[in-house]
């Protein structure tokens, strides 16, 4: 009988530019409150990528970190893989970028759009290279810069959003890692939270509203509890445990609120929840590894220790991951 392979994570990183906004900032240009925005959101800051910093440059940053926590050089590699909705070009992919910076040449390479549920689904991809024995050492980031298709005049979206990327680089273990993945999508509730334009749809002008995001707030609200919920017990299911058994919840950082619920619904302490949304904002596919690197870093994730990891994002996406660290 063949020995069984997870998919482990060996290292984490993250990176975030180096220009904060804050709530305050946001009140001189836009109508608005720190008070109002944290009521709703839990909010104060987000940090906006410099001018002529791209998607890539925050990942590399992301990626240089996770290999040296990870004791891993990049020629290692077996594979690249960037979740992102705000890649640099339309090619070649963020990752062929990121590979070309790290001297990483010959290894795989591709992105994956599933918006806030990038990392989630290239976390997915990895964890099945690896079970399947075609990869042994991947790299996966989440990286955006979200404020590039932002529209400054809307209240409702500019407060919420922030640039930022994160890294994990998995190994094949015959211990520990990964236990299931589980990923979702509802095409048709694409409306509620979108950018309509694109190369073959047309960009419009590029700069205006037809290129930035769309967001009905509520109905995405509803929607993601929902779903989140769903997919939270699937995995527990899937691996035969209880909420009891959970030590951390590594959610997607959008509204503290979702995170709140998700943590209710779970029975958990907000004291196992990682939260980082107050101060990057949503970041979109990167936002759970931030967080993970994080609650990593500063020792309150622990090797052993069972986590889950969930996001919701536009498509409608959304999807988890239970692993032991």
């Amino acid at each position: 009988m063949s020995e069984r392979i997870y998919a482990r994570i060996a290292g984490t990183g993250s990176y975030l530019p180096e220009k904060a906004l804050t709530n305050e900032d946001l009140a001189k240009t836009v109508e608005t409150s720190d008070e109002w925005i944290r009521e709703r959101t839990g909010i104060t800051q987000r940090h906006i990528a410099a001018d002529g910093q791209t998607t890539s440059d925050l990942a590399h940053e992301a990626a240089l970190r996770a290999l040296e926590a990870a004791g891993i050089a990049a020629d290692e590699l077996d594979m690249i893989i960037v979740g992102t909705t705000t890649p640099d070009l339309i090619f070649p992919s963020t990752a062929c970028l990121v590979q070309a910076r790290l001297g990483a040449a010959g290894s795989a390479a591709l992105d994956v759009n599933a918006a806030c549920s990038g990392f989630l689904y290239a976390l997915s991809v990895a964890d099945k290279f690896i079970r399947c024995g075609d990869a042994k050492k991947v790299l996966v980031i989440g990286a955006e810069t979200l404020t590039r298709i932002i529209d400054w005049t809307d209240r409702t979206t500019c407060v919420l959003f922030g640039d930022g990327a994160g890294a994990a680089v998995l190994v094949a273990d015959s211990d520990t890692g990964i236990l299931s993945t589980h990923l979702h999508a509802d095409g048709s509730k694409k409306e509620l939270l979108w950018t309509p334009a694109g190369v073959s749809a047309g960009f419009g002008d590029g700069v205006g509203s037809s290129g930035t995001i769309k967001m009905k707030g509520n109905d995405v609200f509803k929607y993601a509890v929902k779903a989140l919920d769903s997919v939270v017990d699937e995995a527990l299911e899937a691996n035969g445990l209880s909420k009891a058994d959970l030590d951390w919840l590594v959610p997607h950082q959008a509204n503290l609120r979702i995170i709140e619920a998700t943590a209710r619904r779970l029975d958990m302490s907000m004291d196992q929840v990682v939260v980082t949304v107050d101060m990057h904002g949503n970041t979109s596919a990167a936002s759970v590894p931030l967080a993970l690197d994080a609650a990593v870093r500063s020792g309150r994730i622990q090797r052993g220790q069972l986590l889950l990891l969930e996001a919701f994002g536009g498509g409608f996406t959304w999807g988890s991951a239970l692993l032991r660290y």
